[in-house]
């Protein structure tokens, strides 16, 4: 079953500057972001932006510092408003939305989870979590019993009564969850939510994230500079490069079929074994008699393929979905499809070493 499209950006462009609509017109017509400022001293944030996103879909936006991702993520919810173009949510273009309806729609129907918590340091945990359901006037009993739930939900559980000074950083994040599920909004926005953290931690939040997804499908944008973290996370990934989507997809699409040279760069230190899943390189099953070595999960990582096989190359794998097999998978394709691309000369790091 198709999935409808919850949030659709349409032809978006963000120019920063004292005559944005003047510089509106050379963007449109092919000028790039580093001309429109040496000649028209004005900054190309974001360029004719297009993407759609699912219902109960994880977006996952990324790039570089200065690609436009945060710029991007901060339209949604009109905390920046855009030069040009269309943000549809639900059919309803935000950009049209009166005073109170852009407010009910942040209290509503939009929550957002920042990178530095954001959480009133004078409140106590549980009343940060219910924040949301309180502005709404919601009383306080119906508030606190919601914010208890998912606060559980995410292992704060005894800690309602703390303040955000007495708790680690990666539990003061879990509140930032806990609050914008309290929300029960169903588009969450995570403006890099876990780059604060230590590694381990964030590696405990992204699960959770995840966890949670499973039962909740919301439909989450999520902002990131990692390419490790948007691998794991993403339904739906958009990879931004000054300002301009450069390529977005599947994932694992994007990581075995790079559109151009700035993405080849950014994926080739990648550990693919990690990331990819068995489904990406499998071939469909056409001969049912084919004689196998046992079974593997579709989903599966090619690290996990390989320690069953130890290192054997000549064997075959029978790949399921369920109690339904679906495909093959050869040791010997599992191989080469670890091989990158040659990264080019003209991508990411030749741009980084010479900033």
């Amino acid at each position: 079953m198709t999935k409808a499209t919850k949030v659709s950006i349409k032809q978006l462009y963000k120019i920063f500057g004292s005559d944005p609509q003047t510089a509106l017109e050379f963007a449109k017509q092919g000028v790039e972001k580093n001309e429109l400022m040496e000649q028209h001293n004005h900054v190309m944030g974001l360029k004719d932006i297009n993407v759609d996103m699912k219902d109960g879909d994880i977006t996952v936006i990324m790039g570089l510092s200065g690609s436009g991702k945060s710029t991007l993520i901060r339209h949604f919810n009109r905390l920046i408003e855009p030069t040009d173009g269309q943000i549809l949510i639900d059919g309803v273009d935000v950009m049209t939305l009166s005073d109170d309806e852009l407010r009910k729609m942040r209290q509503t129907d939009m929550s957002m989870v920042f990178q530095k918590f954001a959480l009133l340091p004078h409140k106590t945990v549980l009343e940060n979590a219910g924040t949301a359901l309180r502005v709404r006037g919601i009383s306080a009993k119906e508030a606190d019993a919601e914010a208890i739930k998912w606060l559980a939900r995410v292992g704060l559980a005894g800690f309602e009564e703390h303040y955000p000074s007495q708790l680690s950083g990666g539990m003061q994040q879990r509140v930032g969850i806990a609050r914008a599920l309290t929300s029960n909004a169903t588009v969450m926005l995570m403006d890099e939510a876990f780059s604060a953290l230590d590694p381990l931690i964030r590696t405990d939040m992204q699960d959770l994230l995840l966890e949670l997804q499973k039962e909740l499908h919301k439909t989450i944008i999520f902002i990131s500079h990692d390419l490790d973290e948007a691998l794991k996370l993403a339904d739906h990934l958009v990879i931004l490069k000054d300002g301009e989507v450069i390529q977005q997809g599947e994932p694992q699409e994007i990581l075995l079929n790079p559109s151009d040279p700035y993405i080849e760069d950014f994926v080739s230190d990648i550990n693919r074994a990690r990331v990819l899943r068995v489904r990406s390189v499998m071939q469909p099953l056409s001969d049912s008699s084919i004689k196998t070595a046992g079974q593997v999960d579709h989903n599966d990582t090619l690290e996990s393929v390989i320690s069953h096989s130890d290192g054997d190359t000549t064997k075959v794998y029978q790949v399921m979905e369920g109690q339904q097999a679906i495909g093959t998978i050869c040791m010997k394709d599992l191989v080469r499809a670890l091989v990158p691309r040659a990264p080019s000369d003209d991508g990411i790091r030749t741009q980084t070493d010479a900033a």
